[in-house]
């Protein structure tokens, strides 16, 4: 854990005692602030008190000798409204931050020497942490990760020299984080997610462009306009910018094509690794995550050798295009992270004969900006919340049948595919919508879905891959 020591002796008053919540709470507290903390939910003020900490109702607390609100990062900030502990904090002129901010203020005290690694972006966020620290693990880099992706960046270790921080950063998180200041910053694509906090895509965009804004060196996906633009706005501003693409070639920059990945100087192309046969990074948006931490590398003066070596050694993300079993030619992929639409259509683009398990509870346009993908899929299985409306997008045009639950997905497809004769067979979890209908988070369906595979009859047939 990091001694939060930046608030030592003052009163901080917390929000939200979730995970990260209460995680901070004692960093805080072990820092030598005096932490008062609440949430609306009176089982997690019970935990907290039972560790020791201080709970108290927050509106009961005399705000005029409070020197900061720590938010967790699920508290609404500002949309659709803001919580009304933020509304206090406002009205007593207190800042309002979170733990990643805490995080930069202890980094630059103890040791801005360390480098620090931060990623955003819609899609891609975590499968591109995850390859960037393995990257430097297997390159000799004494590494921690955090953030977003898992572990909450307080519970790791403290910073020292040569330590290297690998972060992810969710909107929510940046937005508490007004000092964040990366070695480099990474920022993957845009697309419409979490319009409910922030208002609308220039508010949700503004706030990822943070990132990579204050970066010394700021690497930007340009696969989509709105991210594209975010890279010609910090060169604009003379910003060291490096421009990476899973689906285009660039002239300058760092691209994948083909299982190749490409770096370009004004039209001059080099070969400088290859994806080809790595199944952790197949398809074109794994090119993009594998630009992008290929790069950040690079950025920190690493070979280009040794990071081409190991790529080839990164065994993926857990729930993220995830090769749990084969069974003949059929693949199982557990891509439970795809809680959108445009998450599921990278999934479904690196296959070309799939047997689709969708569903959940749905967001925003739902799967029929998929079309495209729609002459890939040999038949679909609908699960959950969203079942009946994702039948009517598939109707007439996708063969599909209403499973209901996942367990009985997974043995309706294993069943029709096991008569399929193509070559490489898919099938692929990849919901394209939130899971909290059937599932308290992705995790859990993720790891239902793996459960599902291993009680299909027959199981001994079936290669474990995770």
């Amino acid at each position: 854990m990091i001694p939060v020591t930046t608030f030592e002796n003052r009163t901080v008053a917390l929000f939200g005692l979730g995970g990260s919540g209460l995680v901070t709470a004692h960093a805080l507290k072990l820092g030598g602030a005096n932490v008062v903390c609440f949430d609306d939910d009176a089982g997690r003020v019970d935990r907290a008190a039972g560790e020791g900490l201080q709970a108290q109702d927050l509106r009961t607390l005399d705000w005029s000798g409070v020197a900061a609100l720590v938010l967790a990062p699920g508290v609404p900030l500002t949309h659709p409204v803001p919580h009304w502990s933020v509304d206090l904090a406002r009205d007593a002129g207190v800042e309002i931050i979170g733990d990643v901010e805490l995080f930069c203020r202890e980094r630059r005290k103890l040791c801005p020497a360390a480098p620090l690694i931060a990623i955003t972006g819609t899609n891609g966020k975590s499968t591109t942490t995850a390859l960037t620290a393995h990257l430097l693990r297997e390159t000799g880099y004494d590494v921690q990760v955090g953030g977003n992706i898992g572990t909450p960046v307080l519970e790791l270790e403290p910073p020292q020299p040569g330590r290297h921080y690998v972060v992810e950063c969710s909107s929510y998180q940046i937005d508490l984080a007004p000092t964040l200041d990366p070695t480099v910053g990474i920022h993957m694509n845009l697309s419409p997610d979490h319009l409910d906090r922030h208002g609308t895509m220039e508010n949700y965009a503004a706030i990822k462009e943070r990132l990579v804004a204050a970066a010394k060196v700021a690497i930007v996906g340009v696969d989509d306009r709105l991210s594209s633009d975010i890279a010609d706005r910090l060169e604009l501003a003379r910003k060291p910018v490096c421009r990476i693409a899973g689906e285009r070639e660039l002239t300058n920059g760092l691209y994948a094509r083909h299982g190749r990945l490409i770096e370009a100087h004004d039209g001059s192309q080099v070969e400088v690794a290859r994806l080809g046969g790595i199944d952790s990074l197949r398809g074109d948006h794994n090119g993009q995550n594998a630009a992008a931490a290929f790069a950040t590398l690079r950025a920190l003066e690493i070979p280009a050798a040794k990071i081409a070596a190991a790529l080839k050694t990164f065994p993926g993300l857990q729930h993220r295009m995830e090769v749990v079993a084969k069974r003949g030619r059929v693949l199982f992929i557990n891509d439970s992270k795809a809680t959108n639409a445009d998450a599921a259509a990278r999934a479904l683009a690196s296959f070309d004969r799939i047997y689709w398990i969708a569903g959940g509870r749905a967001k925003a346009g739902g799967i029929s900006s998929l079309d495209e993908y729609f002459p890939k899929i040999a038949k679909t299985f609908l699960v959950g919340e969203a079942a009946e409306d994702f039948a009517k997008t598939l109707d007439g045009r996708v063969p599909y049948k209403i499973s209901g639950t996942l367990p009985q997905a997974v043995r309706d497809a294993a069943s029709e595919a096991a008569e399929d004769e193509a070559q490489e067979i898919a099938i692929l979890l990849s919901p394209a919508c939130a899971s909290f209908d059937q599932y308290r988070n992705f995790e859990l369906r993720g790891a239902a879905f793996v459960d599902a595979v291993r009680a299909l009859p027959d199981a001994g047939n079936t290669q474990e891959v995770a």
